[in-house]
């Protein structure tokens, strides 16, 4: 039995929550929203709402859940053994593709540091190479891992944190005014274009409820730490990506691979830019570092119970899937290659547009399990019903999200999530032993 005193407190757990969220997803953020403008604000509204509902519903799928698995744990209660199979495979291809985007990003920030000129090709080249380094890195096992990325992650939040604070001294209202709707897109044209690039930034979310077990009373504190990591973190996007409007001109944004290093270099000087660019840089690549470890153990535990090919499970002395990485490596750098853009933004956002579409299959899916789930659970009445109206409003949103996704990357998300019912059929073919048990429950 775990020993009480060495339990997470609620306020421990809630910044803990905040910080697996925070992660690299925002540095690239000012540059997409330029796009729209400061108009972009109400669509931090819609994305903040949505992602508040999706965080409350899956605090209740953790609490309610007597299955492991997370996600793919949550779709069986509704879908069965295929459901928790195609959860667990748009998952694991959501974080192959982010993880690709991230690599970009640190692209960016390292090509203005070091005053680089990349065309699409090397852009291309470096990105491998950085998802290459990072996935070697991790050959020695998660203990390292998870020790850098915990001091890496301050290289994202103190400046992003530090410009919600200090730059509003710097602030110029009739700049960001001018900045509302560069483009006079139609109010509903101008929030789906930056919905899913806001979406990305709170992807991860749904890994708040891995720490039940170590969490004083979770039956209370869960949902109230979920919910509010999740608050903390819309605050600082919204006050972030808002304060950089009102200091940096939108064309200026707009073109910027290292926007908040520009921001920095804007308030003080460019070595004070070069400083933010290198933390940044490297929180990108610490981030990554993690992700890219976290991807081959969703790979190997779903290889464990038979969902994905038994190569999977194979791990080192260290205990790390050295095979799984380095197929999973061959993937990305194929999946690299195929997404080679004239411009490096316009690379990052199609990938994104992709992660995101294919990570809301497992979170549609988890919103319709809560129901059947609080069923089993014996929860009735106000608390059943209250449960089951934020579900749907999260669900709402993530169609909302997946319209606004595009049309592209609806289609290849399409194709990706189809493909995954042949590759059920494969591989559950390969469990001669295990067939039944795969079936039943």
């Amino acid at each position: 039995m775990s020993n009480p005193g060495n339990k997470m407190g609620v306020v421990h757990l809630t910044i803990l929550t905040a910080v697996n969220m925070l992660g690299s997803g925002i540095i690239m953020l000012p540059t997409k929203l330029a796009e729209v403008g400061t108009l972009s604000i109400l669509s931090w509204l819609v994305t903040a709402l949505g992602s508040l509902a999706l965080a409350w519903a899956f605090s209740k799928c953790g609490l309610f859940s007597t299955k492991s698995g997370g996600m793919g744990g949550y779709a069986e209660y509704a879908f069965g053994k295929s459901g928790n199979f195609i959860a667990n495979y748009t998952y694991a291809i959501s974080l192959l593709i982010a993880n690709i985007a991230i690599a970009i990003s640190a692209v960016g920030y390292g090509s203005v540091l070091f005053h680089a000129n990349l065309s699409p090709v090397g852009v291309c080249l470096a990105t491998i190479v950085v998802l290459w380094i990072t996935t070697i890195c991790n050959f020695g096992g998660a203990r390292i891992t998870g020790q850098i990325g915990s001091v890496t992650v301050w290289g994202v939040i103190i400046p992003v944190v530090g410009l919600c604070v200090i730059g509003w001294f710097w602030f110029s209202p009739s700049l960001y005014i001018s900045a509302w709707n560069p483009n006079h897109l139609d109010f509903f044209s101008a929030i789906s274009t930056s919905i899913s690039m806001t979406l990305w930034a709170f992807l991860g979310l749904e890994s708040a409820c891995a720490n039940m077990d170590a969490v004083e009373n979770p039956q209370k504190n869960v949902p109230i730490a979920v919910f509010g990591g999740t608050l903390v973190c819309a605050l600082i996007y919204i006050l972030s990506t808002n304060v950089i409007s009102g200091i940096v001109p939108n064309t200026d944004l707009l073109h910027s691979t290292a926007p908040f290093g520009l921001a920095y270099a804007t308030l003080f000087t460019p070595t004070v830019g070069n400083v933010v660019m290198f933390l940044m840089a490297l929180a990108c690549i610490g981030s990554l570092l993690g992700w890219q470890f976290t991807v081959a153990q969703v790979f190997k535990s779903s290889a464990d119970i038979g969902y994905f090919p038994r190569i999977f499970s194979q791990v080192s002395k260290k205990d790390a899937p050295i095979i799984g990485m380095i197929i999973l490596g061959v993937i990305q750098t194929m999946l690299a290659l195929m997404t080679i853009s004239p411009s490096l933004n316009k690379q990052f956002n199609n990938l994104v547009n992709l992660a995101v579409v294919t990570n809301l299959v497992p979170y549609v899916l988890s919103m319709a399990a809560l129901i059947p789930m609080q069923r089993i659970a014996g929860i009735t009445g106000s608390q059943q019903k209250s449960n089951a109206f934020i579900a749907l409003i999260g669900t709402i949103y993530s169609f909302y999200a997946l319209y606004a996704s595009g049309e592209e990357a609806m289609m290849l998300g399409a194709l990706v999530t189809f493909s995954g019912w042949t590759f059920w059929g494969m591989f559950i073919q390969k469990k001669d032993n295990a067939v039944a048990d795969l079936y039943q429950g």
